[in-house]
């Protein structure tokens, strides 16, 4: 009988903010010769990963009902098992988890599922830690758990940071994690060779760092971090739209984990894109709006304390008159 020949799975993780959409369309376009299958987990009731994906060829399934690490494991196994009757479409599989996921569940997973074991083999977790903002959530146990159990770890958004700085979240990183290999990047750029394909995951160095790593144990999550999605038709004003994300995060900025928005700016020919991590706000023009297509604009913010009635105001404030919701 031939042996199967099993599939490597990447665990791609991170904080929120920290840049993993930024890895995952370096990973899907750079000329690296694999076909590749994605699955991007989002955290709250709208996802719009999908959207902030550039152009690929490869598939791309995205599980928005839950934390992939909780309710949705079902699901991550249902559409891997899927994925495996399709074995011939692709070599490769990478599962972007939500910023707000213990990666241990899903790394468990593969060893649980009778079907995963005998035909997937997790080649490395990788965790992508934003080097400016990670001590503001360095005590949470995601971004801990995140870190201890990343066979690579990438320190970026390094131009944000003094080499003194950089050195000392270094030593923090290795003081918690002395397998992992850690690499220093911006914008995450990194040879893919170190990335994919490196056989790193070691089943023995997870149960080093938690013996009950296999146990079917329920884990709990930050019940004061939540998330809040926005939706709404018609078209936004540009300068109203800058004028309230600036005034939001001067207010709100140390509450705002992490927000992303995909806007009908101006009746546009494409998407305003938008991200933004506490003070720190970044907008670029997106996809081209096909023609048939219904114009929407979607946004998500991550983070505590916050109002959904006073963001969804402040949104619909930046409508064009013609469209602005009627109250």
């Amino acid at each position: 009988m031939a042996l199967i020949q099993k599939i490597p799975v990447t665990v791609l993780t991170g904080y929120l903010g920290a840049g993993k959409t930024t890895l995952l369309n370096r990973i899907l376009t750079e000329n690296h010769g694999r076909r590749i299958a994605v699955i991007v987990n989002e955290f709250g009731d709208v996802g719009i990963d999908h959207q902030l994906i550039i152009d690929a060829d490869e598939e791309i399934f995205e599980m928005n009902n839950g934390c992939i690490c909780c309710t949705v494991r079902g699901d991550l196994i249902r559409i891997i098992r899927d994925l495996m009757t399709r074995e011939d479409s692709f070599d490769h599989l990478v599962i972007e988890t939500t910023g707000l996921a213990d990666p241990a569940p899903v790394i468990q997973s593969f060893f649980v599922d009778e079907v995963m074991v005998r035909q997937t083999q997790l080649d490395a977790v990788i965790t992508v830690v934003d080097a400016k903002h990670i001590w503001k959530h360095w005590d949470s146990d995601e971004a801990q758990e995140q870190i201890a159990f990343a066979d690579v770890v990438l320190l970026n958004k390094t131009d944000l940071v003094t080499p003194d700085q950089l050195k000392e979240l270094e030593l923090k990183v290795r003081g918690m994690n002395a397998i992992a290999t850690i690499h220093a990047t911006q914008n995450c750029e990194i040879t893919l060779d170190q990335l994919l394909g490196v056989q790193a995951f070691d089943l023995k160095n997870a149960l080093s760092i938690d013996p009950e790593f296999l146990d079917d144990a329920a884990h709990e999550h930050d019940e004061s971090v939540f998330s809040i999605a926005i939706t709404e038709a018609g078209t936004v004003d540009s300068d109203r739209l800058n004028r309230w994300l600036y005034q939001l995060v001067q207010a709100k900025g140390a509450d705002i984990f992490r927000m992303k928005g995909i806007v009908n700016v101006d009746n546009a020919n494409r998407r305003f894109v938008f991200q933004g991590v506490h003070m720190t706000l970044d907008g670029r023009p997106g996809k081209p709006w096909q023609p048939d297509e219904p114009r929407c604009s979607e946004l998500v913010f991550i983070g505590r304390n916050l109002d959904e009635a006073e963001l969804l105001a402040g949104f619909r404030d930046c409508l064009v008159k013609d469209y602005a919701y009627v109250r």
